[in-house]
């Protein structure tokens, strides 16, 4: 249990950090404050777990990411790679320290990279990094005596969006490594899987690669070969429309695939992934049904 005056501490950097968030009208930057998010993730990250920091997945320069192990040392369960939102344009893997910490803590290897945002680059390049950082994840950390640990790619806001795109779209594995099979799960935590990115004020700068084309559209690589996947949104998100995870879900169930849909009452954009730490974990129970999904990919 945490202590009290830590408690209070990670609810008053909570606070503070929840009433900067998502600033930017329409799809928001999430989190583009990197010390104070930082500061807080490090109060409330559970225990149980190790730590390696910055690790280089690639040759560019926000090719690092980390990865939280399980304290057991055990590494032939489940991985998942968490790739944070941002608006494409923000954020930083030490802000999410309490996502690697809560999974690594109940057995799940949990890698967060950082990857390139605009200015510096437009769609896909982002999407492109993850893909690379998954490839490392794969051919560093994937395999184990009793064979392959799967793979769940897991996202929140941009970061959705970017996950469900290497769920979806063979294109971005296939160039990363030709002997990448698709993850064993998608997670997506309230993503833009629908909306045109290009037509948007607040994004089509980021996406003019993709105008006329479908490219920057996860729902558009819907398939009968799409992996399973855990959809969750909250109805009082006034970053991302709930229509987004209703489409995808609907989209994925259209061909037979295996898509749960949780809308949770109450909770909104930032909130949903901040429930993941202790401090909030109350208020939906999003934690709960991330570990019950990747204990069921891998247990197939």
């Amino acid at each position: 249990m945490m202590k009290p005056a830590r408690t209070l501490l990670g609810l008053a950097l909570l606070f503070a950090i929840a009433g900067g968030l998502f600033a930017l009208p329409g799809l928001r930057a999430a989190l583009a404050l990197p010390s104070l998010p930082s500061l807080y993730s490090s109060i409330v990250a559970d225990g149980g777990s190790t730590l390696v920091q910055g690790v280089p997945y690639g040759p560019l320069g926000r090719n690092l990411l980390d990865v939280y192990r399980p304290a057991s040392g055990d590494r032939s369960g489940p991985i998942v790679l968490f790739l944070y939102g941002g608006g494409w344009r923000s954020g930083e893997r030490s802000t999410y320290g309490f996502v690697g910490a809560a999974l690594a803590a109940r057995g799940i290897t949990t890698v967060i990279p950082d990857y390139r945002l605009f200015p510096e680059v437009r769609f896909p390049s982002f999407v492109e990094d993850a893909a690379r950082a998954y490839a490392w994840v794969d051919a560093t950390l994937a395999s184990a005596p009793g064979g392959r640990r799967p793979i769940v790619v897991i996202g929140h806001s941009a970061g959705a969006h970017i996950a469900a795109l290497l769920a979806l779209d063979t294109r971005y594995l296939g160039a990363a490594g030709p002997d990448l099979a698709r993850p064993a799960g998608f997670v997506g935590l309230a993503g833009p899987y629908a909306f045109d990115a290009t037509t948007y004020p607040s994004t089509a700068e980021i996406f003019t690669p993709a105008v006329g084309s479908q490219d920057a559209r996860p729902l558009s690589f819907v398939s009968e070969r799409a992996p399973p996947a855990l959809l969750l949104h909250g109805t009082k998100d006034e970053t991302v429309g709930l229509w987004n995870t209703r489409a995808l879900a609907e989209a994925l169930q259209a061909r037979g695939r295996d898509a749960r849909k949780i809308e949770l009452e109450g909770i909104g954009h930032a909130g949903l992934v901040l429930a993941i730490s202790r401090p909030l974990r109350w208020r939906a129970p999003v934690l709960r049904e991330i570990v019950a999904f990747v204990t069921a990919v891998a247990a197939k």
